[in-house]
């Protein structure tokens, strides 16, 4: 078995420094970005009871009906504008914002600007 690639071990770090200072609770979720290269996945937690409240992907249908994006980064926004309209759904409109360990620029970026169009705060 090779060894796992430089940059995710880095990821990997920083997510894991970052995940001992961030907690979701019940009235303050976290909402979780993970970003693949074709794809871009968020969740909103609540961390206390290891519930997933809210969570949206550039792989559901709802997604893949629009028309076509210009790149990847606007379907992170329409994602981050998914999850923001559901988690409102739900009573949610504070969270805490968990960038997973990826700098915040791009798609992470993205998610979090269309989240906030939808109404959350952090």
């Amino acid at each position: 078995m090779g060894s796992m690639n430089f940059r995710k071990k880095a990821r990997l770090k920083r997510k894991n420094s970052i995940r001992k200072k961030m907690f979701g609770t019940k009235g303050r979720p976290r909402m979780s970005v993970f970003r693949s290269a074709k794809h871009v996945y968020a969740q909103v937690i609540d961390d206390s009871m290891g519930h997933t409240l809210a969570t949206a992907s550039s792989m559901e249908k709802t997604v893949k009906e629009q028309p076509e994006f210009e790149n990847k980064v606007a379907v992170a926004k329409f994602v981050g504008k998914l999850v923001g309209e559901r988690a409102a759904q739900k009573g949610i409109n504070k969270v805490v914002f968990d960038r997973n360990g990826f700098l915040y620029h791009g798609r992470v970026k993205a998610v979090s600007d269309g989240a906030r169009e939808a109404g959350l705060d952090f």
